[in-house]
């Protein structure tokens, strides 16, 4: 094994969780030939944190050494909907909102994996082959698995716990799942812990099939910037690759103290040896760390110079208490309006009026320096007027 391989592991082991198998992993590497990464996503949501992005990066590591990503797009599953966290039927979207979800995803993606080289990136479709695939093979590739391996599967026992119904097209998504990786040759795929059953079913169907079966790396999960469940857009704790360097700054510097040392070992590139410095000071200086987790996150996706910038940005705002010089404009036909009408404007569906209403509840909104409680507060003269919506944002009113 080269020397670029064997620190490749050491990168690996600070995000990996387990691994199906190490001793496979270690072949593969050693074997000196171009590997297949799979990489398969369903589109039913074009969003993409950086927990999301631990995965990418590792696949983008192997890039590095020669090998391929192969970034699967679910558009035929996506249209069943993966069970996976679910306790309800998803929604069935349209080919139009799957293609652009499909496109918007791609877009997040290239702030990680090499999409400029065709000998490191092959993009793919499973309606490549589900579309085209028979009622005979479908029996066929379902014959081979069980009804009790399938409901066995912990979401599935659970939905059964609550009386809840569970439809013959999400219990054979993950044997859709699976038969990907035959399909795709799959030397290697890099997931999240609530995908390994699927994943697995793709070991199975690879023996089955002669092929040699792919390792699995399940990637630690870390809590989100609330220091409590998982990273979530529903709940607003995470950090979203499409956020700008300017929120990615903030949100980093919003999380709990404990979380510092985790974010920075699973989300950034600061080295071994450094991670142990920032151990050994995070109780005693826990901003400082804080502002290198920051600076180091921003950097990973938006450079240097950018991370410098924010850096300054954060420090000058936030340290002498001043309203930013420079900040968005909204701009409005003069007139009546409420305090919540206005926020929407700026927002423009980014977020939903519950979100809004409850930053009012919360007192995270205020109109040049005074805090206003009531959505539907009156406000008038806005031309000049500063609006300042929870720590990092501002905006301007210019009424024409």
């Amino acid at each position: 094994m080269t020397q670029d391989e064997q620190a490749l592991l050491a990168r690996f082991a600070r995000t990996t969780e387990s691994m199906v198998s190490s001793e496979e992993f270690q072949d593969l590497l050693r074997s000196g030939r171009q590997l297949r990464i799979k990489y398969g996503v369903d589109v039913t949501a074009p969003f993409l944190h950086i927990g999301h992005a631990v995965n990418l990066w590792m696949i983008r590591q192997l890039q590095d050494l020669g090998h391929k990503a192969v970034f699967l797009i679910g558009d035929f599953t996506t249209r069943i909907g993966d069970p996976t966290g679910r306790n309800k039927l998803r929604p069935v979207l349209s080919r139009e909102e799957i293609a652009d979800n499909m496109q918007r995803f791609l877009e997040q993606a290239r702030m990680v994996l090499r999409f400029d080289d065709p000998r490191l990136l092959e993009i793919r479709y499973n309606s490549e082959w589900y579309d085209a695939l028979s009622a005979q093979e479908l029996l066929q590739l379902l014959a081979q698995v069980t009804h009790a391996r399938l409901i066995g599967r912990d979401m599935f026992q659970e939905r059964i716990r609550q009386g809840l119904d569970i439809h013959m097209h999400e219990l054979i998504y993950p044997v859709l799942q699976g038969y990907d990786s035959v399909m795709l040759h799959s030397d290697l795929t890099i997931i999240g812990s609530d995908q390994l059953f699927n994943e697995m079913l793709g070991r199975f169907y690879q023996e089955r099939q002669g092929q040699r079966p792919q390792v699995i790396i399940t990637t630690r999960i870390t809590p989100g910037i609330d220091g409590k469940a998982k990273q979530s857009k529903s709940l607003g704790n995470y950090i979203g690759l499409g956020h700008s360097p300017r929120d990615k700054f903030g949100r980093a510097m919003s999380i709990p103290d404990e979380l510092i040392l985790p974010y920075l070992e699973v989300y950034t590139d600061v080295s071994t040896e450094e991670l142990r410095e920032l151990a050994a000071q995070v109780a005693i200086e826990p901003m400082r760390c804080k502002l290198r987790l920051a600076y180091e996150l921003v950097c990973r996706y938006h450079g240097e110079a950018v991370a410098e910038q924010e850096q300054q940005w954060f420090l000058e705002t936030f340290s002498t208490r001043r309203t930013p010089d420079e900040m968005p404009v909204l701009t409005i036909e003069a007139g009546e309006y409420n305090a919540l009408a206005v926020l929407q404007r700026f927002f423009a569906g980014s977020k939903s009026n519950r979100e809004l209403r409850r930053l009012f509840t919360q007192g995270a909104v205020s109109l040049n320096g005074e805090t206003l409680w009531v959505p539907e507060q009156p406000v008038s003269a806005l031309n000049g007027a500063v609006f300042r919506v929870g720590k990092r944002t501002w905006f301007r009113v210019e009424e024409c």
